[in-house]
């Protein structure tokens, strides 16, 4: 396949985004300077602004394609042919813990590293966050609907006021377990989910 001058652009560009998602996932957003993304992706400095308007326009482009990624990947995860819901969702959950547990996440707990800091810094970046986390609790919200449907999973509260109580669990139990640096926050909230969503231990 003979590439175009616009195919390549795109790559570039995605590239640029995908080295900057692994380095900000590590460091945050405001102590990585454009300078080493773009040395790491192997791209001129002046060619950066040919592709971003400003940094900030990185981060939200970074962001769009972190939850496009992320949303896709959970949709495969919860919608297993053959599979209950029940265990579409522990292993969600499990999946997430198993990122978390990355001293280097390559790039997958963007919202846990990033969010408290850019919700401060941009409104684009944090409106992107605010709709990129509003898919995975629809996802989530649905998904128990589902599992309440086939019998797999059993909840007291509306499923989506659960799916949102269950997210903000994970995010939480996510930057005790930095804090801590032990799995203990991760192990409670298994504990609790399993307890919401009525399940065995």
């Amino acid at each position: 396949m003979v590439k175009t001058a616009t195919t390549e652009s795109s790559e570039v560009r995605d590239n640029i985004v995908s080295v900057g998602q692994r380095i900000m996932a590590s460091k945050g957003f405001s102590a990585v300077g454009l300078n080493e993304i773009l040395t790491t992706a192997g791209v001129p400095k002046g060619s950066f602004y040919y592709y971003f308007a400003s940094k900030d326009a990185f981060g939200e482009a970074l962001l769009e394609k972190y939850f496009k990624d992320y949303l896709a990947e959970l949709d495969v995860t919860l919608q297993q042919e053959g599979t209950p819901v029940a265990d579409g969702l522990i292993a969600y959950f499990d999946k997430w813990r198993r990122n978390q547990l990355f001293s280097d996440c390559h790039g997958k707990c963007l919202v846990v590293k990033l969010g408290a800091e850019v919700a401060d810094l941009s409104e684009p970046m944090r409106l992107t966050i605010k709709q990129g986390t509003a898919g995975i609790v629809a996802r989530l919200a649905h998904a128990i609907e589902r599992g309440t449907t086939e019998g797999s999973v059993k909840v007291d509260d509306e499923a989506g006021l659960a799916a949102e109580s269950l997210y903000q669990l994970w995010l939480g139990a996510s930057v005790m377990a930095k804090v801590t640096r032990d799995e203990a926050p991760f192990d409670a909230a298994m504990r609790t989910t399993r307890q919401v969503l009525h399940l065995p231990r």
